[in-house]
């Protein structure tokens, strides 16, 4: 399989950002826009209310940013170089986050829908566990924690590269 052309990468633009603000996903899927594209696979993570039967009130995501954006630039690579997608971009939201409020954002673009959900699945499930970025749950009993994703520890099927 083959990743970007070179053509596709002189385009290329910020692939991961970091951000404190909230994430436009109807802007950043505006962004990936290709005419060779059949396929746009985009991907929401979202703060939910409840968690391992807890009620969640908010979270809170901190990152170790300069490894965080090196890492995740990194699978972003990866992504390229193992799915024929033609961009690939992901956006982390760090700081205090409500219900509902878009954590993280990951958008990949080709020309067929298999190699744009698998370039999506590669990337979150890679994202969640190797980027230093660390959740904070805020109960509604007034407790705190901070927490890990167990789900995160067995990807779907990854081979090692």
């Amino acid at each position: 399989m083959t990743g970007w052309s070179s053509s596709h990468r002189s385009r290329e633009v910020e692939m991961f950002v970091l951000s404190k603000d909230p994430i436009d996903c109807a802007r950043l899927s505006r962004e990936l826009d290709l005419p060779a594209a059949g396929a746009l696979v985009t991907f929401e993570g979202r703060v939910r209310a409840e968690n391992e039967g807890r009620d969640v009130l908010r979270l809170e995501y901190e990152a170790y940013a300069g490894l965080a954006e090196k890492e995740a630039q990194r699978i972003l690579d990866e992504a390229r170089g193992r799915f024929p997608v033609l961009d690939i971009r992901c956006q982390h939201r760090i700081g205090l986050l409500e219900i509902g409020e878009v954590a993280v954002w990951v958008g990949a673009l080709s020309g067929h829908r298999g190699e744009a959900f698998d370039a999506c699945q590669f990337v979150i499930d890679e994202l969640k566990q190797r980027v230093p970025i660390w959740k904070k749950e805020y109960w509604t009993d007034g407790d705190s924690g901070w927490v890990r994703c167990e789900h995160c520890a067995h990807p779907h099927g990854h081979q090692e590269t």
